[in-house]
């Protein structure tokens, strides 16, 4: 019986025989969350379910590390949300709440920037690409419309700013 297994790659590999997903489980390349097809069933399942396997799991787990170079069949865990990204977003939701603070506006874009370039930047998967894009857009959205408050204001009060004082 030959059977086919979905590598931590995203990959099918196989068809293979029941030796070749044993050496694969000793070398640490699979394990029982693996999926596996079977020829002849009707769905994917995954190894630690199949009857043939159970004394393989039965066993303590190897300890042999893949071959540098080899794909490797063990699935790889989320990294969770981007701290940068979560604090670009707070920082671009407390500068809209405080009436333009641009301290806050500026670490709203700062942080967010650097989440999306590490977030970019990281092999494993890591959460919080939507996160660091609406701090982008808020932080700018709002240093905008700051800008814009602050202009609009010294062409209405003409008399506010003494130009060759520099003072207010």
């Amino acid at each position: 019986m030959n059977y086919r297994i979905v590598g931590a790659d995203g990959k099918v590999y196989g068809p293979i025989p029941l030796e070749q997903i044993q050496q694969w489980l000793t070398e640490g390349r699979a394990d029982q969350r693996t999926p596996v097809y079977v020829e002849g069933a009707s769905n994917w399942t995954y190894l630690g379910l199949l009857p043939e396997l159970h004394a393989e799991f039965a066993a303590p787990p190897a300890t042999s590390t893949p071959a540098a170079g080899t794909a490797s069949a063990v699935l790889v865990p989320s990294r969770g949300t981007n701290g940068f990204a979560t604090a670009g977003l707070i920082f671009a939701l407390l500068s809209w709440a405080c009436c333009c603070c641009l301290p806050l506006n500026l670490l709203g874009l700062i942080c967010s920037i650097i989440a999306l370039a590490q977030i970019q930047s990281q092999p494993q998967p890591q959460e919080g690409r939507l996160f660091a894009i609406m701090g982008l857009v808020l932080s700018a959205a709002n240093l905008l419309f700051s800008l814009a408050a602050v202009a609009l204001h010294l062409v209405l009060n003409p008399g506010v700013l003494n130009w060759q004082t520099g003072a207010f």
